[in-house]
C-alpha cells in the first residue's frame, strides 16, 4: 500500500469532483446564488429548461430543499464525498472480483487497454440496463452516454446489497455525476491507472482513502489546533486514523481479554501479538455467549476497529465450531455495533464490514439482501407533522416522548456517543418494531405519506437511541481529541459532563465506561494527558474507585505520526474488586516503527520498562496520578509523614553573585570551560558546566 500515492489521489479527487459537480449543478441552474424553480408537468419535470423523466421529481425535490436547508457548499460536499466513496467501493470490489458480474467497471484486466472492460463487455453482465441502446450508443460513438448508463446501471446493482452506500437511482446523486468520465485526465482514468490493484490488497485501504480525502481541509479549519469550530466541520478536525497495532491491541485486550478469561482452555490467544495476561483471574460479565457479545466503537469512523473485531469473532465461532458459511451474518447482525456523526464515515464502514463477510464465504453478498447492519449515523432530529405523529398514535398509544426524543437530538451531529438516552433500550426497540412493521402497499396514499414521513425522520432517532441505551461486554474506540468548543458544545459540555469537561476524549472515557454492562471492558486510545494533569483529577479518581484498569501502553511522546499528540492506549474494565494491571512504558524508545516492537518484547520477555501495578495505590498520591512506574518505596513515603512537616525548608548552596560567577557558554572562551565530570580531572580549566533554571547551559568558576 503506497499512502503517499493514496493521499495524493485522495486530495486530488475531493478537489474534482467537487469542481466538477459544481459544474453540474450550474448546468441545472443551481448555483452558489441561487436554484431555479421546478416545474411538473404531465410525465416530465423541468428545471432550467431541462426535461426529465418524471421519476426524478422526487430527487430534484430533495436536491433543492437539501440546498435550501444545508447551504450549496455542504451539498457540493456531500455529493462529491459520496461519488468517491462508491468509486473507491467500486475499485476494492473488482480489484477481488466481488462484482456480481465479475466484470471490472473502472478499469481492465487488460494491460494497456485503455478503455473500462464494462464498456466491451457489458453485454455479458445482469445489469438492469437496455443492452441494445448500449450497443446503439456505441455505433454511434457515443462513449460518455454509454458508460454513464452503464457506470449507473452498476450502482443501482449494488443498491440491493448495499443501499447504505448506492442509493436507488433517480437519486439527485445520479444528476450530478460528472461528465466526461472516459476522458484521459477523468478521475476514473487515474483511479484506475495511479492507484494500481496492490494499493486495493487489504480493506483498511478504505480507512487511510477516508483519512486523506479530508486532509487538505482539515489543516484549513485548524485540525488538532487550538480553534473552536463549527459544527459541520467538527467531524474534519476529529478524524484520526488508528495504527493498526494499536487497533489490535485494544481489541484483543478487551474482546480477546473477555474470551480467553471465559474460556481458557481457547487455542486462540497464543497467537494474539499484542496481548498481555493478565496476572489474576478476572471477573466477566455472567450469561455469556458468543452470539450475546455485542462489541460496540462509539466513534467508528471507517470502520478499522470494527473490522478487526470482525476477525477476532470469526475466529472464536470457529472454534466454536459454527459453520463457515453462517458466520459472517452472525457476526455482522449480532455482535458488531457503531456510531459515527460522519455520514461518510458510517457509510465506509458498513462497506468494510459487507468486504469482510465476502472475504470469508464467497457467496456472502448474493445473500447479503436482507442483512441487518448496526452502524448508524447520527442525525439530527427534524420537525414531524402532528397529522404523522396522529397516525403512529393510533397504533402505538402515547406519543408525548417524541418531543423529548427530538429535543435531545437536536444537536445529535454534534454530541454524538455522549448524548445519554432517557429511557432504557427495550422502549425504543418497541417502538423501531412498529414503525417497521408498516407496509406501504397495504395503505391508502395519504397514510404512506405519513409512514414515509416516520420512517425518514423519527425512526432514525430511535435506532440511534437504542444502540446508545444498550450496554456492550466490549466498547473499543479512539474518541474525538478536542477542547476549544463552539457555545453550543460548551454549553453542553458544562451541563453533562462537568467533572470531564477538559477535553471530549475525556467525557468518551467515562462514557464509554458507562456504556458496559458489568465486568464488561471499554478500550480507548487517547492524549495521555488524562493520567497526570490536574484538569482530568476528577476522572482518575472516577476510575480507580469505580474501576480497574486492565492493561494500559504508554508510547513515546512523538510515536503518533499522525499528529503531534502524546498517547497512550488501555483496557478499562468495569469492576474495582480484582485491580492489578499490566503497564508498559515506551518513552526512551524514540519513532513510530519501534513502539510496537517493543511491545511484543515486553510480552514475551523479562523487560524493565513492563510493570504490574495495583490500581488503587494511584490513590495514594496527591492527585492520584497514573504513576504505575512508582516503586513501592515511594508510594509508601507518601503514607508517612510529609518533608515539610519534619524539616524547615532551607535555600541550599548558592553563588551569591549570579552575574559574577554564572556565565552562559556563549560567553566564555570554548577552550576555558571544562566538560569533565569532576574538577580534579580539569584543574587546568577556569569554568565548569553547570544546569540552574533560569541558566540552562551555564558554566561556572572553579577556584
Amino acid at each position: 500500500m503506497n499512502k503517499r500515492a493514496l493521499k495524493e489521489f485522495a486530495v486530488y479527487a475531493r478537489n474534482e469532483l467537487r469542481n466538477q459537480i459544481s459544474l453540474r449543478a450550474q448546468a441545472f441552474g443551481i448555483t452558489p446564488e441561487g436554484s431555479p424553480a421546478l416545474v411538473t408537468g404531465a410525465d416530465y419535470v423541468e428545471i432550467n429548461g431541462k426535461k426529465l423523466p418524471l421519476s426524478y421529481k422526487n430527487g430534484l425535490q430533495k436536491l433543492l430543499k437539501e440546498i435550501e436547508t444545508k447551504g450549496y457548499d455542504q451539498v457540493i460536499e456531500e455529493v462529491a464525498y459520496t461519488w468517491f466513496n462508491r468509486l473507491i467501493a467500486i475499485r476494492f470490489m473488482e480489484v477481488h472480483n466481488y462484482l456480481p458480474s465479475k466484470i471490472r467497471v473502472l478499469s481492465s484486466e487488460t494491460k494497456g487497454k485503455v478503455d473500462p472492460d464494462i464498456l466491451t463487455d457489458y453485454q455479458y453482465t445482469d445489469l438492469p440496463i437496455d443492452k441494445e441502446e448500449i450497443a446503439s450508443l456505441l455505433q454511434q460513438g457515443k462513449r460518455e452516454e454509454a458508460y454513464r448508463k452503464l457506470l449507473i446501471a452498476q450502482c443501482n446493482e449494488l443498491h440491493e446489497i448495499m443501499p447504505f452506500l448506492f442509493e436507488k437511482l433517480a437519486d439527485y446523486t445520479e444528476l450530478l455525476l460528472p461528465e466526461s468520465l472516459l476522458h484521459a485526465d477523468s478521475l476514473i482514468n487515474k483511479l484506475g491507472k495511479e492507484l494500481g490493484d496492490e494499493n486495493f490488497g487489504d480493506v483498511e485501504v478504505i480507512g487511510w482513502l477516508y483519512q486523506y480525502y479530508m486532509s487538505e481541509k482539515k489543516e484549513q479549519v485548524g485540525g488538532l489546533k487550538n480553534t473552536a469550530v463549527k459544527k459541520e466541520d467538527l467531524p474534519v478536525v476529529t478524524q484520526l486514523f488508528t495504527p493498526k497495532w494499536i487497533v489490535q491491541y485494544m481489541v484483543q485486550n478487551s474482546l480477546g481479554k473477555l474470551y480467553d478469561e471465559w474460556k481458557p482452555e481457547n487455542h486462540l490467544a497464543k497467537d494474539w501479538e499484542y496481548y498481555l495476561k493478565s496476572s489474576e483471574k478476572l471477573p466477566i460479565p455472567g450469561n455469556i455467549s458468543l452470539e450475546e457479545i455485542k462489541v460496540i466503537d462509539p466513534a467508528c469512523g471507517s470502520g478499522h476497529i470494527l473490522v478487526y473485531a470482525f476477525d477476532l469473532l470469526y475466529d472464536m465461532y470457529l472454534e466454536a465450531g459454527y459453520p463457515e458459511r453462517e458466520i459472517p451474518q452472525l457476526i455482522i447482525e449480532k455482535n458488531l455495533y457503531g456510531l459515527d456523526i460522519d455520514k461518510r464515515a458510517v457509510q465506509l464502514a458498513s462497506f468494510a464490514l459487507m468486504m469482510k463477510g465476502q472475504e470469508k464465504y464467497r457467496r456472502f453478498l448474493k445473500k447479503a439482501t436482507d442483512l441487518k447492519l448496526n452502524i448508524h449515523e447520527f442525525v439530527d432530529s427534524e420537525p414531524i407533522s402532528e397529522e404523522a405523529l396522529a397516525f403512529f398514535g393510533e397504533k402505538v398509544g402515547d406519543v408525548s416522548w417524541v418531543a423529548a426524543l427530538q429535543e435531545k437530538f437536536e444537536n445529535a451531529k454534534q454530541f454524538g456517543s455522549l448524548l445519554v438516552p432517557d429511557e432504557q433500550a427495550s422502549f425504543y426497540l418497541k417502538y423501531i418494531g412498529a414503525i417497521e412493521s408498516y407496509d406501504v402497499n397495504e395503505v391508502e396514499l395519504l397514510e404512506e405519506t405519513y409512514i414515509i414521513e416516520l420512517k425518514e425522520k423519527l425512526l432514525p432517532l430511535l435506532k440511534q437511541a437504542y444502540l446508545l441505551a444498550l450496554k456492550y461486554e466490549v466498547v473499543v474506540t479512539n474518541p474525538p481529541y478536542h477542547n476549544k468548543y463552539n457555545p453550543v458544545l460548551k454549553k453542553f459540555m458544562n451541563d453533562n459532563y462537568k467533572d470531564y469537561k477538559s477535553d471530549l476524549y475525556s467525557a468518551f472515557i467515562y462514557r464509554c465506561t458507562q456504556m458496559t454492562v458489568e465486568n464488561g471492558f471499554a478500550a480507548l486510545m487517547t492524549p495521555f494527558t488524562w493520567m497526570f494533569i490536574a484538569s482530568h483529577e476528577k476522572l482518575r479518581k472516577y476510575i480507580i474507585k469505580n474501576q480497574s484498569i486492565s492493561s494500559l501502553i504508554q508510547l513515546e511522546y512523538s510515536a503518533f505520526t499522525e499528529a503531534t499528540v502524546p498517547i497512550c492506549t488501555f483496557v478499562i474494565q468495569n469492576q474495582n474488586r480484582t485491580s492489578i494491571g499490566e503497564y508498559i512504558r515506551l518513552e526512551e524508545f524514540k519513532g513510530a516503527d519501534l513502539q510496537p516492537i517493543k511491545v511484543k518484547e515486553a510480552i514475551k520477555n523479562n523487560v524493565n520498562y513492563r510493570y504490574s501495578c495495583d490500581n488503587k495505590n494511584f490513590n495514594v498520591i496527591p492527585g492520584s496520578p497514573i504513576a504505575y512506574w512508582a516503586s513501592k518505596i515511594v508510594t509508601d513515603s507518601f503514607l508517612n509523614r510529609k518533608l515539610f512537616e519534619i524539616y524547615d525548608i532551607k535555600l541550599g548552596i548558592s553563588p551569591g553573585d549570579t552575574n559574577l560567577f554564572l556565565k552562559r557558554w556563549t560567553e566564555l572562551n570554548v577552550h576555558r570551560i571544562g566538560f569533565e565530570t569532576s574538577y580534579e580531572k580539569s584543574n587546568d580549566k577556569k569554568w565548569f558546566t553547570c544546569n540552574k533554571g533560569a541558566f540552562p547551559l551555564g558554566a561556572f568558576p572553579g577556584t
